[in-house]
């Protein structure tokens, strides 16, 4: 090879090594920078690393200061925990699910008079143990044993029920456990020494009050025989004698004593029933009953004292609602003879109007709303929750005009809140006043009258009356019946009013100018000697004996009950529809309510003998009563002055009834009731017997009733019901007992 081609070798052979050193140099730069950038994000990621550990290592010891704090602020929170435990009066214990004592305070630990053994860790069973062994608890009359079995099973019990044990000192504890979710056991020792002490004194002064509240009863019921034994005498004598033969002036006195006895009969019972109230020993007996005929029986009782002071009495029952209903008549008559009385009482003119309304609640129940409105004084608006009080009347004790014991509102409110009902009044001073009461009750069983339907004849009624209430009244009754009713205000406006095509007229008694008499008799002689003429009075006895009483059909007593009303209505309806040959002419008017002469029995050879009646009574002022209110009937009477001689007088006189005393000396009427009953059982034969009786408390029915005597009758006796009563009783082989004497 030539030099020139060796030279042109190692030079190309240079320039490659120099290219190739240039490529490597280039390749080494690059893997530095590369290398560079590793090593700064090597370098930037352990600063992060260090900042990091940093900030944990800072957090490491904030955690471990919280610790600490949390740490001593739960030190505090039980030491303080434990000191108001300690501080508990009460014993106060932790059992772990074993049983096992873990901690208890001071109170606690003292139950055991500071026994050492009684420390946290004794178990719950060693701790009965001890409070039997060691005298502390008073078993009763469980045997220690027994006790301590007892406690036991209920310690075993999830929900371990109170109980309270007795120490030996009288201390009572009352212990509470409670146990935890995970078994361990709070137990608190409650001290109720105090509560238990004073539930004996409280149960020691109830022993006393219903000691008292007995004595009183017995009081009451006491005073009750001993006031109304001699007002027997009085009122007895006092309705006797109104039957005889008396000047006016005798007459007046007469019934001052009557009156007066009555009154004050009244008083006894109001202070009576309160005091049941107040015991809750008054009884409500649901019976079925008239609403409408018990409104107007009170109606008859008041009227005397409403007619002498000029008053009408008015009542307008709801033509739509029935009248039988199921509830205590007794209590209902109570508070409408109250509030009736009361308006009465408090009214010096005008009228008092008994309004019902009612309306169907659900199924056979009604909301039945009475109210009583007066004319009288009224009551102040300050004044009207005072009068419910008890002794409380709208006067005061310096000026009071009118007499009562003030208990009659209070008495009656009760009596309406026992029904389920409420009492309310509206007045205004000056002008009258309206009570009124709701109550709600069921509708009894059977059918209700039904109104009679008015003949052609009758359909034009006239009613006449100064009263306007009562006309309104007369003329919603009159159109239920479908009559077309004229209404006038006097005689004179009646006679100028009617024509031919009236065919009743209905009038009041008493009217200005002209009355019902003399309007009546100027019908009949300038009108129609025919048209028949009904007399409202609310005094139909003086009526009854007026001459002009020949020219009316009948007279009917103010208010009016419907039943009367449609009842005379229906006979004149019979009159009406008699051929004219039949027909009734009223001469004189005979009265319909008088009763037909009684046809005479035939002659008998063989006189039926007298019923016999035995009257066991003590005192001799009540035998003379008995005696003479029963002197008009035809009965043989035997008396007998206790029990002893009346069993005897049963044996010998062989009566067919008795009436017996209940308070009597040697033997009293129900123990008398007792031995003649074991006679009967022996012979045979029921004699009725009825209970003459002062007492007049609830529960003396019951315990009368029970000694075997079949009636119940309160003193005063009435003689009414004494008639009434023998009447019942009498015998049909004996001869009738009507009056030989009116």
């Amino acid at each position: 090879m030539s030099l020139a081609n060796k030279l042109a070798d190692e030079r190309r052979a240079r320039l490659g090594a120099e290219r190739l050193l240039e490529l490597k140099q280039s390749e080494l730069s690059a893997a530095n920078r590369k290398l560079g950038r590793h090593a700064l994000a090597l370098t930037r990621q352990i600063g992060e690393t260090q900042a990091e550990v940093a900030t944990v290592r800072d957090e490491n010891e904030k955690v471990k200061s919280d610790l600490t704090v949390a740490h001593e602020k739960i030190e505090i929170a039980e030491r303080r925990l434990w000191h108001s435990i300690q501080t508990i009066q009460d014993g106060f214990a932790f059992y772990d699910v074993d049983g096992t004592m873990i901690g208890a305070n001071t109170a606690y630990l003292g139950i055991f008079d500071d026994l050492e053994e009684v420390l946290p860790g004794v178990p719950y069973a060693r701790i009965l143990q001890l409070l039997t062994d060691e005298g502390i608890v008073n078993t009763e009359k469980l045997a220690p044993a027994d006790w301590r079995a007892m406690m036991t099973e209920r310690w075993k019990s999830p929900s371990p029920e109170h109980i309270v044990i007795r120490l030996w000192n009288d201390q009572y504890l009352k212990l509470i456990d409670q146990r935890g979710h995970g078994g361990d056991t709070v137990s608190l020792a409650l001290n109720i020494t105090a509560t238990v002490r004073y539930e004996a004194e409280l149960k020691a002064s109830r022993q006393k009050a219903e000691a008292a509240n007995r004595a009183k009863s017995a009081f009451l019921a006491n005073m009750s025989h001993e006031i109304r034994t001699p007002m027997n005498g009085v009122v007895g004598m006092a309705e006797l004698l109104t039957d005889s033969e008396l000047d006016e002036e005798q007459q007046l006195y007469v019934n001052t004593i009557k009156n007066s006895g009555e009154a004050l009969l009244v008083i006894i019972n109001d202070v009576l029933d309160y005091s049941k109230i107040e015991a809750e020993k008054l009884i409500l007996h649901p019976e079925p009953f008239d609403l409408e005929r018990c409104i107007h029986e009170v109606v008859m009782l008041l009227q005397p004292t409403a007619r002498d002071k000029g008053l009408d009495i008015l009542v307008d029952f709801d033509l739509f609602l029935p009248t039988r209903f199921v509830g205590d008549p007794g209590r209902m008559r109570q508070v409408l003879t109250n509030l009736v009385g009361n308006a009465i009482k408090f009214t010096s003119s005008g009228h008092v109007l008994i309004r019902v309304t009612g309306l169907q609640d659900r199924g056979d129940d009604f909301n039945i709303h009475i109210t009583i409105e007066d004319t009288g004084i009224g009551i102040p608006t300050d004044k009207v929750e005072h009068i419910f009080g008890e002794f409380n009347q709208v006067e005061d004790d310096r000026n009071r005009q009118f007499e009562g014991t003030g208990l009659g509102l209070a008495i009656s409110r009760r009596l309406i809140g026992m029904m389920g009902g409420s009492v309310w009044v509206d007045s205004e001073e000056g002008k009258g006043s309206v009570f009124g009461f709701k109550v709600t009750m069921a509708k009894a069983d059977g059918t209700e009258a039904e109104p009679p339907a008015l003949p052609d004849g009758l359909q034009r009624v006239l009613v006449v009356g100064s009263q306007s209430l009562n006309r309104t009244i007369l003329e919603k009754q009159l159109e239920q019946l479908g009559a077309t009713v004229t209404l006038c205000s006097s005689g004179v406006e009646a006679l100028e009013t009617m024509h031919d095509g009236i065919d009743l007229v209905i009038t009041e008694h008493t009217m200005p100018d002209m009355d019902g008499f003399e309007l009546a008799e100027a019908i009949r002689y300038r009108k129609s000697p025919d048209l028949p003429v009904l007399l409202l009075s609310s005094n139909p006895g003086f009526a009854q004996n007026d001459p002009a009483r020949q020219h009316l059909h009948a007279v009917l007593q103010k208010p009016v009950s419907r039943s009367e009303l449609f009842a005379r209505l229906i006979d004149l309806k019979r009159q009406n529809t008699r051929a004219p040959e039949e027909k009734i002419v009223p001469e004189p008017f005979a009265d319909d309510s008088i009763p037909a002469a009684q046809p005479e029995l035939p002659k008998q050879v063989d006189q039926p003998r007298l019923m016999r009646v035995l009257a066991a009574e003590d005192n001799k002022t009540n035998q003379l009563v008995f005696r003479k209110m029963v002197k008009a009937l035809n009965i043989e009477i035997q008396f007998a002055n206790n029990g002893i001689e009346a069993v005897e007088a049963f044996t010998e006189f062989q009566p067919d009834m008795i009436f017996m005393d209940i308070s009597m000396p040697k033997m009293d009427g129900k123990e008398a009731t007792g031995e003649i009953r074991k006679l009967e059982a022996v012979q045979g034969g029921h004699v009725p017997i009825i209970a003459l009786t002062a007492h007049a408390m609830d529960g003396d029915s019951d315990a009368i009733l029970a000694a075997g005597l079949d009636y119940y009758m309160t003193k005063p006796l009435r003689k009414a019901a004494i008639h009434d009563r023998i009447q019942k009783h009498s015998p049909d082989e004996a001869q009738p007992i009507m009056p030989l004497e009116n």
